[in-house]
């Protein structure tokens, strides 16, 4: 034991040298909004940026060759195997000994990597995680669903504070990862979504310590549509079932409560037609609730009534998924690969 945690904090004492890894498939257009905003990153601190072309038919060849002269970047082309192999790739081509790992629909703040390097700097973690944000140029949709999907009010996005910074799962749109850490989980696996906090969770049960940075944010456009919105999330529902399975200590009542909120406004609008409106009177406060808190973030009406829309569908899509796959694990013995193959990449 004593020898093992030697090579950790000889590793961690090593200067840091920061690979960031983005896969993307089919989005030409968002790379390049990236890309752009790393010319305007603050700081002193040398970087490379690796980007996996995942099997596109509209490649980001030509985008990344307008910023060669300006950044350090290298660009790999492979066979579609969806995010998480395609991170895989990037962690082994790189040449940093530690990795910071983005979506394609990103924009980095100027100080990002400040941030980043200060807090680990001070405090080293092999895994950590960022917040995301909505920045002023998206449209009213994607700051709606930003509102949703980050509000204290869900069962999404940061919640907590700071006693609950150094138990936080981060997800791949914006994680650090260690060579070290890397290299002991053999990073990411086949399920998607679900492969971010599966990392995590065989992580943690080596010991390593994940932290939420909670300056070093990024703007997360999540190229959404309502109908993308909500096969998003419901995909969300339908892996958490499986990752429970995978990792027993990890099940909360909290994964319970979009299937509980869901069926509780069916049973609550069941009512009105008794003559009972006590319950749906308690539906109507929250969604006033989410209205006041999204209108005083975002100052936008139109944003403020979208949010409670997206409120909606991210606890029927997560709760319905949720529970459809619940179900189907209990009344199958067959593995989750083989039950539900459109949750895997082979």
């Amino acid at each position: 034991m004593a020898f093992l945690l030697t090579i950790v904090t000889f590793v961690s004492m090593k200067p840091l040298q920061y690979s960031f890894i983005v896969p993307v498939y089919n989005r030409p257009q968002e790379i390049d909004e990236l890309l752009s905003s790393f010319c305007y990153l603050l700081g002193d601190l040398d970087y490379e940026i690796v980007i996996i072309e995942d099997g596109s038919t509209n490649s980001s060849k030509d985008v990344v060759s307008n910023y060669i002269n300006r950044l350090h970047i290298s660009y790999y082309y492979k066979t579609n195997s969806g995010p998480g192999d395609s991170r895989n790739y990037g962690m082994q081509k790189a040449k940093g000994n530690y990795y910071i790992i983005l979506d394609s629909d990103v924009i980095l703040p100027e100080n990002y990597l400040i941030e980043v390097n200060e807090y680990l700097k001070s405090s080293f973690y092999h895994c950590f995680g960022g917040p995301d944000a909505a920045h002023e140029s998206f449209t009213n949709l994607q700051k709606a669903i930003n509102f949703t999907m980050t509000s204290f009010l869900t069962t999404g996005g940061i919640r907590g504070g700071s006693e609950k910074i150094n138990k936080f799962q981060p997800r791949s749109f914006n994680m650090g990862l260690s060579k070290e850490a890397f290299k002991a989980t053999l990073g990411f696996g086949k399920i998607h979504p679900g492969e971010d906090p599966d990392l995590v969770l065989r992580l943690q049960k080596l010991g390593y310590k994940t932290t939420l940075i909670p300056k070093a944010f990024v703007y997360h456009k999540r190229r959404i549509s309502w109908t993308k919105f909500y096969k998003q999330v419901n995909k969300f529902g339908q892996v958490r079932p499986i990752l429970t399975k995978w990792h027993p200590d990890s099940s909360k009542i909290t994964y319970w409560l979009p299937s509980m909120f869901t069926v509780g406004l069916i049973l609550a609008i069941c009512l009105t037609f008794l003559n009972n409106f006590y319950f749906i009177s308690i539906y109507g406060i929250y969604f006033l609730l989410v209205f006041i808190l999204s209108f005083v973030s975002t100052k936008n009406v139109i944003v403020s009534l979208q949010s409670v829309l997206a409120i909606l569908v991210q606890f029927f899509g997560y709760g319905y998924g949720f529970l459809k796959t619940t179900v189907q694990l209990i009344l199958s013995n067959t593995a989750p690969e083989k039950l539900f193959p459109n949750l895997f990449f082979k």
